[in-house]
């Protein structure tokens, strides 16, 4: 009798412990995650590389500056009379840029997500011309995000498990660097490497997300110097630092993840990792001031691409304290961000004006994508409809500026559609460089149409595609389709811009000829390089945290 009274003792305890387990299992992962972190060793100096102590004699090709912001939203900015928090967040450098030099109404974004977006920027091309279609994650964020719905969900997210086996080798493990196999091909040519023709100093800072097994990264990218972090993010900083304020989102399978595997830390060259020092885009504004007045005697290029404002969200106090007008923490905390952004951006355009470098230096600002709805802001896009991740003009219809004092008149705007593919034909243009003539590049260079020089429009027709769910504008039709709901919407942006007005029943014959197009697309296009983990709903009018509700439109968004 005793022995039975042991052993039901001993279920009952092994039944309490998996219970207690799995009410906990998001700290007990967070320790696991934990663990695993890579070492990050103390921050240390980085010394730039210097160039010639006097600027060589006559003219030389223009500097260019690319600023590239992390998921920062249409609304996100004051320039178009918006702004965090009804405007109580003002972003006057980055609004200067445009209000200086010429602002493209209709700027697109690559993708709706990060790595696709910043792929078309490096190679001026689709991505899905080389299989860089999806955003490089772990496999352990795609089965959190594919698995875990958001409480009361009516639309679940799915994770294709038996797609492992079609990964590339070695990117499915358990480690953190396991994820760089999923690269950008070495074969492509970045606008780094083509300005390196010219004999440009090519600089990185912050975020690259293209890749990081030998040949993939920035250093063998045709940067000279790169310092940030080559996975899709970094902590701005330690969680519990006593100058930072965090907000999380219970709601989101993203930001769990995120907060327990980010490390602190960056590289410099290839370096082992080691800690900036403070806020990481404070940090990676002072280096990247330093080497302008290391490089301010020979032409560059910097490729200037913070986290900021992805998730985590982080603000530093200073900044979070500077608001005050806002009650909602969570809208304070981003407003916080924005504001560190655009100060940081402030610093950088006044040490080239310092080192007397802004007349001669073609500055261009843009964001990779829209605001993201899973932080449970609605206002990130308006007054477009839809988030990052979704192809409404809110996932790629992105803040657009380019600035060059003498070449681009001030105060422009240009009102045809214009992509982040364009970058890249522009930058080398105007450094007088060679364009890679062996293979196709989509974008244009938007100089000739900026000053009047070239008429029409830069592109007639733009395409963009994840997975089942494919895009095409041509002309002022824009056409969405996903497959996997057999579902299509269409709609006359000349006419409705912010995509009101849904148009496929009432005009069959260009819901046709706007298919037509999408498969001609997809016939020069090449298969994934990886395949698509997951497949999980995003909603189109509301952000995450709100109920779902039958008939509220959404999106499959495969990555």
């Amino acid at each position: 009798m005793k022995l039975w009274k042991w052993l039901a003792a001993i279920v009952v305890l092994l039944v309490v412990a998996v219970g207690v387990a799995y009410a906990n299992r998001a700290t007990i992962l967070s320790m696991i995650a934990h663990s695993r972190l890579p070492h990050v060793a103390a921050n240390r100096p980085v010394t730039w590389a210097q160039g010639p102590t006097a600027a060589p004699a006559g003219q030389r090709p223009p500097n260019v500056v690319f600023i590239l912001a992390d998921d920062l939203g249409y609304n996100d900015i004051t320039f178009n009379g918006g702004g965090v928090a009804n405007g109580a967040v003002p972003t006057p450098n980055i609004d200067s840029i445009g209000r200086d030099g010429v602002s493209f109404a209709s700027g697109y974004a690559g993708n709706a997500t990060c790595a696709p977006s910043r792929a078309a920027i490096m190679t001026g091309r689709y991505p899905t011309r080389f299989g860089f279609e999806f955003t490089p994650a772990p496999v352990a964020f795609e089965r959190m995000v594919g698995t875990e719905a958001e409480p009361g969900s009516l639309v679940k997210p799915k994770f294709f498990k038996d797609r492992l086996a079609d990964m590339p080798p070695g990117s499915t493990a358990s480690s953190p660097e396991a994820m760089n196999t999923l690269s950008v091909p070495t074969s492509e040519i970045t606008i780094a490497e083509v300005l390196r023709t010219r004999g440009y100093h090519t600089l990185h800072f912050g975020k690259w997300h293209l890749g990081g097994k030998a040949g993939s990264r920035p250093e063998d990218q045709g940067f000279d110097e790169s310092l940030g972090f080559i996975a899709g993010g970094s902590m701005y900083l330690p969680e519990k630092d006593k100058g930072v304020v965090n907000a999380k989102q219970p709601w989101d399978p993203i930001d769990r993840f995120l907060w327990p595997n980010l490390p602190y830390q960056v590289q410099f060259n290839g370096s082992a990792m080691f800690a900036p020092k403070g806020y990481m885009t404070d940090y990676l504004t002072d280096e990247a001031i330093r080497s302008i007045k290391a490089n301010k005697n020979r032409p560059f290029f910097m490729y200037f691409a913070p986290n900021a404002i992805h998730t985590p969200l982080q603000a530093k106090k200073e900044d979070y304290d500077a608001l005050p007008q806002i009650k909602d923490h969570r809208l304070r905390v981003y407003g916080a961000m924005a504001r560190n952004l655009d100060a940081n951006i402030g610093r950088i355009l006044q040490a080239l004006k310092d080192e007397g470098l802004d007349q001669n230096t073609l500055v261009i600002f843009t964001s990779d994508n829209g605001g993201a709805g899973y932080i449970g802001l609605p206002e990130v896009n308006r007054p477009y409809r839809g988030f990052k991740s979704t192809f409404f003009e809110g996932g790629i219809h992105a803040p657009f500026f380019m600035r060059w004092p003498g070449a681009i008149p001030a105060g422009s705007r240009y009102p045809y559609p214009v992509g982040h593919v364009d970058i890249f034909a522009t930058a080398a243009h105007a450094a007088g460089a060679a364009m890679p003539t062996d293979r196709k590049i989509d974008g244009v260079d938007l100089m000739p149409f900026v000053q009047g020089k070239a008429p029409g429009r830069p592109h007639q027709t733009l395409f963009w595609r994840s997975g089942q769910y494919k895009v095409v504008r041509d002309g002022d039709w824009k056409l969405q389709s996903s497959e996997a709901q057999k579902k299509v919407w269409l709609y006359n942006l000349a006419t409705d811009p912010t995509e009101r007005r849904e148009l496929s029943k009432a005009e069959p014959a260009q819901v046709q000829r706007l298919l037509a197009m999408i498969r001609a697309q997809d016939a020069e296009s090449v298969k994934p390089m990886w395949p698509s983990l997951l497949q999980g709903p995003v909603f189109v009018d509301h952000p995450s945290g709100q109920p779902q509700k039958p008939g509220d439109e959404y999106i499959l968004w495969d990555n």
